[in-house]
């Protein structure tokens, strides 16, 4: 997978005391502070709470005149929230972070989690498909989980009615992580909250998002990111032509995953996404040992796994020269007469410009600020008109 310019930007260590957990879950939740933005303030400040004191005037210097940071209440209400709930907040760096997520150039610098952590360390596969999967797209999705969670892998799915639910009930004596799109105490669809309690005790409940958030429709598209990240493989068992299960396939090839897809039956609508997948060369699944053959056999569990080691401070990038403001006016024009509505990669727009990375990082920052460009899963921009 090609790393973006921003993937060397990270901090060299995770929070180490709570106060400073407190003030990067402020930084992630102040207005229009994306992913990318959280890093480049953290890579340019050196700290949450030295970027949360730079904040106003960054949005100051990009138009934004009313700017506050998250109010210090919000983020101790989420808290304690968290905490009630028998939640935990695990931050990127820590050994608790999924490892396969912190390889990716969007991975969420904070993850809401509840229940077991262990499950974290070992390999996954995802299941998705379609909400109002047939008896046979049912059938299938227990078979394929059951079978895969015997082989040593843990199910990843999204909580969702059919093939998700039908997944998740079959893998929980193995290990089985629903992924969210609201809060990790907000259980959608409702007719699930058995199930999620049953997974808060024997799997792992986890959301970037807020505690206490209700799921809104844009908050899918970055739940399946996650979904697909987690995972060695995202298998697809049924799904229509136009599905939230085929924006996690197509997030799964942008990350370097393989995607696995049982196909179905010409005439069935359920079918249509999974038999479009399989004719543009998705790996056709009959049974779980078809997965197992396309990525290769679980290790085996040994009784204690060794603790992750935390990562490699990585260099911080050298303070770019101050440009004048024609030329920083210059830049924003160019950035915004080259995006669009439909989204591209940065790297391409930063090769497209011919400009050094660092040149147009803080320009990005400052449009994202103004609210003029808009950050989507896998590192794509587009323009907000």
């Amino acid at each position: 997978m090609v790393e973006l310019p921003t993937s060397s930007t990270h901090p060299p260590l995770p929070p180490t005391t709570e106060d400073v957990r407190l003030e990067w879950l402020r930084l992630l939740r102040s207005r229009r502070v994306g992913i990318s933005t959280f890093w480049r303030l953290m890579a340019d400040h050196g700290s949450a709470k030295a970027a949360l004191l730079a904040l106003p005037s960054v949005a100051r210097e990009a138009g934004e005149t009313d700017y506050q940071i998250c109010p210090e209440g919000v983020v101790l209400a989420e808290y304690k929230a968290g905490q009630s709930a028998g939640a935990r907040l695990v931050c990127q760096g820590e050994p608790a972070y999924p490892q396969a997520l912190a390889d990716l150039s969007d991975a969420p610098p904070l993850l809401w989690v509840r229940g077991d952590m262990a499950l974290i360390s070992r390999p996954m596969v995802a299941l998705v498909g379609a909400r109002n999967a047939s008896s046979l797209g049912t059938r299938m999705a227990k078979q394929l989980a059951a079978e895969l969670s015997d082989a040593g892998f843990v199910i990843v799915s999204g909580l969702a009615r059919g093939v998700d639910a039908a997944a998740h009930h079959a893998a929980l004596p193995g290990g089985t992580v629903a992924v969210m799109a609201g809060g990790v105490d907000v259980i959608y669809p409702t007719e699930n909250t058995a199930l999620a309690d049953h997974i808060a005790k024997m799997g792992l409940l986890l959301s970037e998002q807020p505690m206490r958030l209700d799921p809104q429709a844009r908050h899918f598209p970055a739940r399946n990111r996650i979904i697909s990240g987690l995972s060695r493989a995202v298998v697809v068992v049924e799904a229509a032509a136009k599905s939230g299960s085929l924006i996690t396939a197509r997030t799964a090839l942008d990350q370097g995953r393989e995607v696995l897809v049982v196909p179905g039956h010409p005439f069935d609508a359920r079918a249509a996404g999974c038999n479009m997948l399989i004719r543009d060369g998705a790996i056709l699944v009959r049974s779980a040992a078809d997965v197992i053959e396309a990525i290769g056999p679980a290790p085996e569990r040994t009784p204690a796994q060794p603790t992750l080691a935390l990562p490699e401070p990585a260099p911080l990038p050298a303070p770019a020269a101050p440009r004048s403001l024609r030329v920083t006016a210059l830049l924003h024009q160019q950035i915004l007469d080259r995006l669009g509505p439909s989204p591209i990669a940065e790297d391409q727009l930063i090769r497209d410009l011919d400009t050094a990375p660092h040149h147009v990082a803080p320009v990005l920052v400052d449009l994202e600020l103004q609210g003029r460009i808009a950050r989507q899963a896998g590192g794509l921009l587009a323009r907000v008109d």
